[in-house]
């Protein structure tokens, strides 16, 4: 090309920069990142171009470890334009630009799975930038008047290894009821002040009942563990009344509809684990190598809700598509090997053990990020997981195209793998085996769709 047609050629391609709504001046970085594409493939013109140089190019550069997330989802969306609209590719509409973009958001410090583990314990160490808080402003004002209650809480809920989201929720209940109390010390507070407090959520805010238990659970902890004192059992306030909610249940074919419409490989492996395995989300985002085994043809699910293993069987259509992935995450390792990556998290009591298996292909995680990121709390680079947001977003985005009228979420795939298994005759104690319920009766909830008198019914209107 001589430089008249190379200049007619980004003048264009700025031009079709305009359909991103894209700030001034920042159509000069998409520019950059498609010329950085072509000289990464120097000599190879654009149309004799294939999926692989692509896949090549944006994991190498998601190994460049100044590179934020916003700025690897410019270079797939410059990289994207350049073969949509310029080169104009048979493959460009079928490749996953998307699923690229999701799998490489990085995991903030606050996240569940890297904020399990607090090495520092110690209540005076405690600072309001180690507490996790939706409120910050509150956080900071409460702290400043009772340091040693927000410290001693922290401490007493991270010794009993309680997850980060149940920290955060404690604490912002804490922080709220000493502002309803006009910041006075709860110490000093009665069980009439937590009555007013418990009516209010209800009379005033008009919250759930799940959301008034929660609260009622969080101060009765602080009273407990942090000023040693138990709560009246018998204090008086307003219930919540709670709701008789049935699970969202997808029918099979609903569940056909909304897969043929999931975009990305492995935005679809994880939702058919979800359907065909029962599994929750996280359970799912959160698979290590080590935890799939094809010989007995079935996933140990580790540290599950409530802190418990289980164990999942593998649905046989799912065997090749799990072994290929598997494929793909042992390329990519030994890859990072090479340029002095490969590590990925492990919890403390685990990377204190075994001091080199954070870099061993077995602990590597099914699902990996498409860019590696810094670890937020060590500092260290690392290849963490995906973030479930990414498939959150794939299933909402999938249900709105397949017209699916009803209220879908990732765990509507779980509660739809529990109710096809009753349906088809299998026992309540093996769903609740598999579902990894403590109680039965949590499982009871499924037969709602077995038991409902309002489905043998014949209508009076049809015998008319």
């Amino acid at each position: 090309m001589t430089d008249s047609s190379v200049s007619r050629f980004w003048d264009k391609y700025i031009i079709k920069t305009k359909v991103y709504n894209l700030k001034s001046g920042v159509d000069r970085w998409y520019v950059k990142h498609a010329e950085s594409y072509i000289k990464f493939h120097q000599g190879i013109k654009l149309s004799q171009h294939q999926p692989e140089h692509v896949e090549a190019f944006l994991t190498e550069k998601g190994r460049q470890m100044r590179l934020e997330d916003w700025q690897f989802v410019q270079v797939v969306q410059a990289i994207e334009l350049l073969f949509k609209e310029m080169v104009k590719t048979s493959w460009a509409n079928g490749f996953p630009w998307q699923e690229w973009s999701d799998l490489s958001k990085a995991l903030p410090s606050n996240h569940s799975t890297i904020a399990r583990d607090v090495p520092d314990i110690d209540a005076c160490s405690i600072g309001v930038d180690s507490v996790s808080s939706y409120n910050i402003d509150l956080l900071k004002q409460v702290f400043d008047l009772y340091p040693s209650h927000v410290q001693s809480l922290i401490k007493e809920i991270r010794v009993k290894y309680y997850s980060i989201r149940t920290e955060r929720a404690y604490m912002d209940w804490l922080l709220r009821y000493i502002r309803f109390h006009d910041m006075k010390d709860p110490a000093e507070l009665s069980d009439q002040d937590i009555s007013r407090f418990l009516d209010h959520l209800v009379i005033n805010r008009q919250v759930s009942s799940s959301t008034q238990s929660q609260a009622l659970n969080a101060l009765v902890f602080f009273y407990k563990h942090v000023l040693k004192c138990e709560m009246n059992e018998s204090i008086e306030f307003s219930h919540s009344k709670k709701p008789k909610k049935l699970p969202v249940v997808l029918s099979k074919n609903e569940i056909k509809m909304l897969f043929s419409h999931i975009e990305g490989d492995t935005q679809l492996l994880m939702a058919n684990l979800l359907y065909g395995c029962g599994m929750r989300l996280m359970e799912c985002i959160r698979l290590r190598v080590l935890d799939i085994d094809f010989d007995y043809q079935q996933i140990l699910i580790r540290n599950a809700k409530g802190k418990k293993d289980r164990v999942a069987p593998i649905p046989s259509k799912l065997i090749n598509k799990l072994k290929l992935q598997l494929d793909k995450v042992k390329v990519l390792h030994d890859e990072d090997l090479k340029q002095g990556f490969g590590r990925v998290y492990l919890p403390l009591a685990l990377s204190r053990k075994y001091s080199n298996a954070d870099s061993e292909f077995r602990w590597q995680y099914v699902f990996p990020s498409t860019k590696i990121s810094k670890d937020p709390r060590s500092g260290i680079f690392r290849r963490h997981h995906v973030h479930e947001r990414g498939l959150q977003k794939h299933i909402k985005r999938s249900t709105e195209i397949a017209g699916i009228n009803k209220k879908v979420n990732c765990h509507s795939l779980r509660h739809s793998f529990a109710t096809h298994l009753l349906e088809v005759g299998y026992d309540i104690r093996t769903v609740q085996e598999l579902l990894g319920h403590a109680d039965v009766s949590t499982t009871m909830i499924y037969t709602h769709v077995l038991n409902n008198p309002g489905i043998s019914v014949v209508s009076p209107l049809d015998t008319l």
